[in-house]
């Protein structure tokens, strides 16, 4: 029994660790923080996100490390205020932006590059400014990733159950494994890095193909999203997808996300026009359904579905079979996959990804065959 609650205790220790583990990075500042998401754009426009909030900072008797930290910091976390209507400033090159925030402290700037960025550069550095009364200028700034003009292929993915363990059938696996074991890297499926590394890197395996991620989550995790696809050696793409749930008091529940992910990928097929796509889902929402109609609505664009198989209801995998049905004649396959190599070996079929790659992403998923 002293053992279990040891257990126990070792658990929800390491849980609120992580949880605290974003603030760690703003070393105790509170006040006015600006806090920017990595941005992403074409040659013609870019866009650069985020969010500015105030947040307390930590009681002069809280030590600097330690559980207690911890707790201090996600009560800090919790406590984070949006900044409404304040005006920001995005420069990116010669190219400058004002916009405000929303009723919850975020901004979304679409800056018009009339002047053009280095090409010879991938990623470039965008310096945001945001003008307060009691602290004068808060500076910051952000990546943004734009891709070379003769990008082949655009990759967007979905997060939840198609990278990582997020499903419901799978939640006490994964909190078992990250806290219990300590074995981050199994959070996410086996070969998920591998086959992800490929698909950026190219059949010559000298791209930086752009990689877009969506998630079902909220901004308030993306610290912890990034964390993952660090630890994990996942391409951190140009940006997260989240959304914003919008939680008060008075409004406890999520702001539905009509359309969410339907928009964005229809977003970026008009940002990067004439870039052939792949998208990448799991069996256990609605991706297959969503992604089908991207294709039937943009003929010509989507080369490839890969779905991976987490449902393992006979009547779903029959619904999806009848979805590969209805592209049969079109330039799209959907793959509906039960793990990381079947995508592979068809994306390598296609000249998506290298020998190289398909072979790595072999040999992940043969090493952690129960994972």
């Amino acid at each position: 029994m002293r053992h279990a609650l040891r257990r126990v205790a070792h658990f929800f220790k390491r849980l609120v660790h992580l949880a605290a583990s974003p603030m760690r990075r703003d070393s105790g500042r509170g006040g006015t923080v600006v806090h920017p998401y990595r941005g992403y754009g074409s040659r013609q426009e870019a866009f650069v996100m985020g969010r500015v909030y105030r947040q307390p900072a930590p009681a002069r008797m809280i030590p600097r490390r330690g559980a207690l930290r911890d707790v201090a910091d996600v009560a800090r976390r919790m406590l984070r205020r949006g900044v409404v209507r304040v005006e920001v400033e995005v420069r990116l090159g010669d190219n400058v932006r004002r916009v405000v925030t929303d009723r919850d402290g975020y901004f979304s700037a679409r800056i018009s590059l009339a002047s053009p960025l280095p090409v010879a550069l991938s990623w470039h550095r965008a310096d945001i400014a945001v003008k307060t009364v009691a602290e004068g200028t808060v500076r910051t700034r952000a990546e943004v990733y734009v891709p070379s003009q003769d990008t082949d292929l655009l990759v967007i993915s979905d997060i939840d159950d198609t990278v990582m363990f997020t499903g419901v059938a799978e939640k006490l696996k994964m909190l078992y494994r990250l806290f219990m074991k300590k074995a981050e890297r199994r959070t996410a499926f086996p070969g998920v890095a591998a086959l992800y590394q490929a698909l950026h890197c190219g059949a010559s395996g000298r791209l930086e193909r752009p990689i877009l991620y969506v998630s079902r989550g909220p901004w308030a995790i993306y610290e912890m999203l990034e964390a993952f696809f660090q630890l994990n050696r996942i391409p951190v793409g140009p940006i997260l997808f989240l959304r914003e749930w919008g939680l008060s008091w008075r409004h406890p529940w999520p702001r539905r996300a009509t359309d969410h992910k339907r928009d964005l990928i229809e977003r970026m097929l008009a940002l990067f026009d004439g870039v052939p796509c792949v998208l990448i889902g799991d069996s256990g929402q609605h991706d297959p359904e969503v992604y089908t109609q991207i294709v039937k609505a943009y003929p010509g664009r989507i080369a490839a579905i890969y779905i991976r198989r987490v449902d393992s209801s006979p009547e779903r995998e029959t619904a999806i079979n009848r979805l590969r049905e209805e592209l049969v004649g079109s330039d799209c396959e959907l793959i509906l996959a039960a793990d990381s190599l079947k995508m592979a070996r068809h994306a390598h079929h296609r000249g998506f990804i290298s020998a190289h790659g398909r072979r790595a992403v072999r040999d992940d998923v043969r090493a952690h065959p129960d994972a």
